[in-house]
C-alpha cells in the first residue's frame, strides 16, 4: 500500500472510458482531457498502424478514412459490443491515447481505471487488462461501467437507497440497480447505438434499394432519428450507392420512417429495462418509484428515449448532466477517491 502511495505521487492517474465508438479520458484533477473515436487505421492484411502527417492515423484521423479506405488501407474499430475483439490493434490505440495525455518522457506508466461492461467474460476482463498493461499502463483496475455512470451522474450509488442507471453506448447497454455501492441487480445487453445505425442501413436497403455507409446511418440518427412521435416531423437528403444500377444516388427520408425503423433496437433496451426491474427486490422497487431512472451514453440522447422508457415502466426517466461523459466523468471521480473505494468496490475491479 505505501509503495502505491509513493509511486502515486510520481504517476499519472488516468480513466479511461473504452466504448466501441469513441474512447474518452480523464485525468485525475484535470477532468476529461480526450475523446476520441475508437477507430485505427492499418496496413491491409497486417496489424500496422499507418502514420499520417507523422502521427499515427487514430482516432479522429481514422474516422475521416472509415468506408474511404483505398484497397490498400483498413479503418478498423477494435472493440465490438464493448469488448476487444482486436488484441494489438487496441493496445497500439491505448498506447497511443496513454502517450497523448501523459506524454512520450514519463518514467512511470500511469495507473489507470478502465470501465467495462458489467456483462463481460473473465477472458474479456483479462484481453483489457493485458491490453492496458501492455499499452504502458502501471496499475490498472477494472471498473463497471454501470457504477462508472452512476457516479459520474453524481448519483448516490453509496446510500441505502436504490439508484437505477441505464448506460446506452455503442455496442451494449448497461441497466443496473445500485444500492450501498454495489450493483444489486444489472443486465448488459449487446444492443446499442451501432444496432441502431444498422437498423436504419437495413431499411435504406430494403426500402430505396440504398446502400448508405455507418457514418452516413450515423447522421440520419443524430439529425431525424426519435423513439417517440416529435411535435414538428422533419426530413433529409440521403446519398449512397444504388443496388440495383450501381451508380451514386440520392432520395428524401423523413422521421416517421426512420422511428419506425429504430422500433427494434429500442424496443429491445425496454425489454431490458423491464427484465430488470422485474427482478429487483421490493425495497429497491419501492425507492425507484421515488428516485426514477437516470439515462447515461450517446444512445440516451436518441430524441424521445426518456419518454419513451417512462411509458414503458412509468417511473420518472430523466437524462444525465452530459451523457456522453458520464462514464468517464465516473472513473476520474472514482480516481480521486481510489483509496476510500478501492476496496469497496473490489468486485468490480480486476489487478
Amino acid at each position: 500500500m505505501w509503495l502505491d502511495s509513493l509511486i502515486g505521487l510520481f504517476s499519472v492517474d488516468m480513466g479511461i472510458d473504452l466504448g466501441t465508438c469513441n474512447t474518452l479520458v480523464a485525468v485525475r484533477g484535470q477532468g476529461i482531457v480526450l475523446n476520441e473515436p475508437s477507430v485505427v487505421a492499418v496496413a491491409k492484411g497486417t496489424n500496422r498502424v499507418l502514420m499520417r502527417g507523422g502521427q499515427p492515423a487514430v482516432g479522429w484521423v481514422a474516422k475521416e478514412m472509415l468506408g474511404k479506405t483505398p484497397g490498400s488501407i483498413t479503418a478498423v474499430r477494435p472493440l465490438k459490443d464493448g469488448v476487444i475483439s482486436d488484441f494489438e490493434i487496441t493496445e497500439a490505440m491505448l498506447n497511443y491515447f496513454i502517450t497523448k495525455v501523459t506524454g512520450r518522457m514519463r518514467v512511470i506508466g500511469p495507473r489507470v481505471v478502465i470501465s467495462i461492461p458489467s456483462g463481460i467474460t473473465a477472458v474479456e476482463k483479462r484481453a483489457v487488462f493485458d491490453s492496458a498493461e501492455r499499452a504502458g499502463a502501471w496499475r490498472t483496475y477494472l471498473l463497471e461501467e454501470p457504477v462508472a455512470a452512476a457516479i459520474g451522474a453524481g448519483l448516490p450509488f453509496a446510500e441505502p437507497t436504490a439508484s437505477m442507471i441505464v448506460d446506452i453506448g455503442g455496442g451494449t447497454t448497461e441497466v443496473a440497480i445500485m444500492s450501498l455501492a454495489d450493483i444489486a441487480t444489472c443486465e448488459s445487453v449487446r444492443v446499442a447505438g451501432d444496432d441502431m445505425d444498422e437498423a436504419i442501413m437495413a431499411h435504406m436497403k430494403r426500402t430505396y434499394n440504398l446502400m448508405v455507409g455507418e457514418q452516413t446511418a450515423e447522421r440520419i440518427k443524430i439529425q431525424i432519428g426519435s423513439a417517440v412521435p416529435q411535435e414538428e416531423e422533419t426530413s433529409i437528403e440521403v446519398r449512397g450507392r444504388d443496388m440495383i444500377s450501381g451508380l451514386p444516388r440520392k432520395t428524401t427520408i423523413t422521421s416517421e420512417e426512420i422511428r419506425e425503423a429504430l422500433q427494434e433496437p429500442i424496443g429491445a433496451i425496454i425489454e431490458t429495462v423491464t427484465r430488470t426491474l422485474e427482478r429487483a427486490e421490493p425495497e429497491l422497487a419501492a425507492d425507484l418509484v421515488e428516485n426514477g431512472i437516470t439515462l447515461a451514453g450517446g444512445g440516451a440522447l436518441l430524441r424521445g428515449m426518456p419518454a419513451s422508457l417512462q411509458k414503458a415502466t412509468g417511473l420518472n426517466c430523466v437524462l444525465a448532466e452530459d451523457p456522453l461523459t458520464c462514464v468517464a466523468r465516473g472513473t476520474s471521480i472514482f480516481l480521486e477517491n481510489i483509496e476510500e473505494w478501492k476496496t469497496t468496490l473490489d468486485s468490480s475491479m480486476d489487478g
